[in-house]
């Protein structure tokens, strides 16, 4: 599902070039699950990035289902992204002025689906359901405790029935137990969803949870 090789990222800066990956190797399958640790500032979210075609490799190739994703055009990398890779991020960013229904429809609106508004709803109403939110439906983000806004999230990025789920440090900004609670749940997810998942994370516990885990270091992943 996943196959990186070779890439390399680097930014200019005011020092000069800053290469924070360098020949890093990657392979995902189908229905796999993979942790990615590593020190802040090792490029675990510029890996991410790259993955969900929201940024370019300066070298080497990415492809996600047999897609070839670094060469996509920006309305081609967005679509891609729309259809094919779900998102988790550990601020969740979800729409302070929309209910929570409204927020798992939000990746819907980039249009092109063949699904019947009332099919859509449907599905979004039964994957709240599933993260124990069918009483949450119209409450607005603000009304709700961070797990609660992370499992929001959650049901937001399996809305497209996306290929692949990236979660970007997802337990981080929650209580241990709440932590854990998150962690149990989207281990569920990706069970019954049968998706590639792709978790960046400092909690070990979560880790330890996934089928494989690396560490960044140097650029390059460890197994």
């Amino acid at each position: 599902m996943i196959n990186v090789a070779r890439v390399a990222k680097t930014y200019e800066s005011p020092a000069g070039p800053l290469t924070v990956l360098r020949d890093l190797d990657l392979r995902v399958a189908a229905g796999e699950s993979v942790a990615i640790v590593g020190p802040s500032g090792s490029g675990k979210t510029t890996l991410l990035n790259l993955l969900g075609a929201l940024d370019q490799p300066t070298s080497g190739t990415i492809a996600i289902d047999g897609v070839a994703i670094g060469g996509l055009d920006p309305s081609a990398a967005a679509r891609f992204r729309n259809r094919s890779i779900g998102f988790i991020f550990q601020l969740h960013h979800l729409i302070p002025q929309c209910s929570v229904l409204e927020n798992v429809l939000v990746p819907r609106l980039a249009g092109g689906w063949e699904e019947s508004a009332t099919a859509t709803r449907e599905r979004a109403t039964s994957l709240l359901e599933q993260v124990g939110l069918q009483d949450r439906m119209t409450h607005r983000p603000y009304q709700l405790s961070g797990g609660e806004q992370l499992r929001v999230a959650i049901a937001r990025a399996l809305i497209n029935q996306p290929k692949i789920i990236l979660a970007d440090e997802p337990t981080g900004s929650l209580d241990p137990a709440t932590g854990e609670r998150v962690a149990e749940l989207l281990l569920r997810t990706h069970a019954l969803a049968t998706v590639a998942l792709v978790v960046v994370t400092h909690n070990p516990g979560l880790a330890q949870q996934m089928q494989k885990t690396y560490r960044l270091e140097a650029g390059r992943l460890v197994s």
